[in-house]
């Protein structure tokens, strides 16, 4: 699996249609993370404003039809991810057939991630 973070009225603007994250124009890739804890990290490192609820999707790449590279962070990981981690980037849009399933970001008092749950 791997894992892309997105609001949920965002996921829900097309349901009809392969999911185009603004990213895929502007830098021709979706980001996407390696694994829950480095998802978190993005999740606080970069959308603690972000609308909520916030849905992370859990992708199975072999259902993906776009290519899938991973690549190092740039310029630098978010705080608490190591140097080494690469992060999967997929070249085109998130087929909804390649959603494994849907998971929803949990936050504390603090507005920090702390967990991912199942929806609904």
């Amino acid at each position: 699996m791997i894992y892309h973070v997105v609001p949920h009225a965002a996921w829900n603007t097309d349901p009809g249609r392969p999911y185009a994250p603004d990213s895929l124009a502007e830098e021709g890739f979706v980001h996407c993370s390696p694994d829950e804890a480095t998802t978190l990290a993005v999740v606080n490192a970069f959308y603690r404003d972000a609308p909520r609820p916030l849905l992370v999707l859990a992708l199975d790449e072999t259902r993906l039809t776009a290519r899938v590279e991973r690549e190092a962070a740039a310029p630098a990981p978010p705080p608490g991810v190591s140097g080494d981690t690469l992060f999967p980037h997929v070249f085109g849009p998130l087929d909804r057939a390649a959603v494994d399933h849907v998971l929803e970001v949990r936050w504390d008092d603090q507005g920090r991630a702390v967990g991912l749950g199942t929806t609904g």
